[in-house]
């Protein structure tokens, strides 16, 4: 059996060790591959681990010996997952392995806009805070979450735990999910322009897909309260980025806290990294050393139960898990 992990260092996975998973054959490991080597590198490959890597139609078919995908994130926008499960590719992901880690960051950039953490910091690391004659030498005041409304886009297992997050900080949860009926206590399932609307905070906590992409777009900004801020640990690709910075910039929103972005690294012109009121980190809301354990025991597994003819965390063409 032929192991191949195309990206062992992408993000924060140089701290992966990956040895356990010689036990079930022969494995090889590599950095990172760019899409042209892919076929050259997994071309013995029965079992394909990746991280970041996209595999296409065309490249999966370049691919013939490839059994099994195992995507060590939970997302799957990076697989052709139609393309591989019509060439008989098990894919797989690593769920609920990152919950509460990509929640607490969610909420750490939402109380960063309001305290301006990073803001006061900087001055006092650069003898504002020496300098000043009072104790608010940032001139502006600080924001309470206390009875604002708190707007999920996407209620799953995230979502959930924003929302549990933001009702210990006094919230009132709006939620939209189209694939949720069940009542939730304490939130209110609402249409989502209703949602951008009436909410103060908008965070974002769905998978990407054809219908969502460009989900925040100009028509969707232009509802929101101009005091209103908007959160993503999901992807990028849900916002219309240009769209983004331009109400940043118009004062059109009070600001955004961002995780991700559509194309990651940025170009250095990326219009959200100079955005005012704009703080963005580059997608290590997972990357917590409790995440990066739960990641590969999942992974490993995943690819246990594939081999013993019961496989788990299976991802169906149309995005729904097995």
């Amino acid at each position: 059996m032929n192991i191949v992990v195309l990206d062992g260092l992408t993000r924060f996975s140089h701290y992966i060790d990956w040895s356990p998973f010689a036990q079930f054959g022969n494995l090889k490991v590599y950095d990172r591959t760019p899409t042209e080597l892919i076929a050259e590198r997994a071309s013995d490959a029965e079992i394909v681990l990746i991280n970041g890597t996209i595999l296409e139609r065309e490249t999966l078919q370049q691919l013939p010996r490839l059994k099994y995908i195992g995507l060590l994130i939970t997302g799957f926008d990076l697989v052709d997952v139609r393309a591989a499960v019509e060439q008989g590719i098990v894919v797989t992901h690593v769920s609920d392995y990152a919950t509460l880690s990509v929640a607490q960051m969610a909420f750490a950039h939402l109380l960063n806009l309001t305290q301006r953490i990073d803001t006061i910091s900087h001055n006092c690391r650069n003898d504002r805070y020496t300098e000043c004659v009072n104790m608010l030498f940032n001139g502006e005041p600080l924001i309470e979450l206390h009875g604002m409304k708190m707007g999920i886009v996407g209620f799953g297992r995230i979502g959930q735990a924003m929302a549990k997050f933001s009702m210990a900080f006094g919230m009132d949860i709006l939620a939209h999910d189209p694939f949720r009926k069940d009542p939730s206590p304490g939130v209110n399932f609402v249409e989502l322009d209703t949602l951008f609307k009436q909410s103060n905070v908008v965070s974002l906590h769905c998978p990407l897909s054809d219908a969502n992409r460009g989900l925040v777009d100009r028509r969707r900004l232009a509802l929101m309260k101009p005091d209103a801020f908007v959160i993503n640990t999901s992807r990028g690709a849900l916002i219309d980025e240009a769209a983004l910075a331009d109400a940043l910039n118009s004062g059109r929103i009070a600001g955004a806290g961002l995780d991700v972005l559509s194309v990651e690294p940025p170009p250095k012109d990326h219009p959200l990294l100079s955005a005012k009121n704009c703080v963005v980190t580059p997608h290590i809301g997972s990357a917590t050393r409790a995440a990066w354990d739960r990641e590969i025991q999942i992974a490993i597994d995943n690819l246990k139960a594939f081999l013993r003819g019961e496989p788990q965390n299976v991802v169906l063409p149309q995005g729904s898990l097995g």
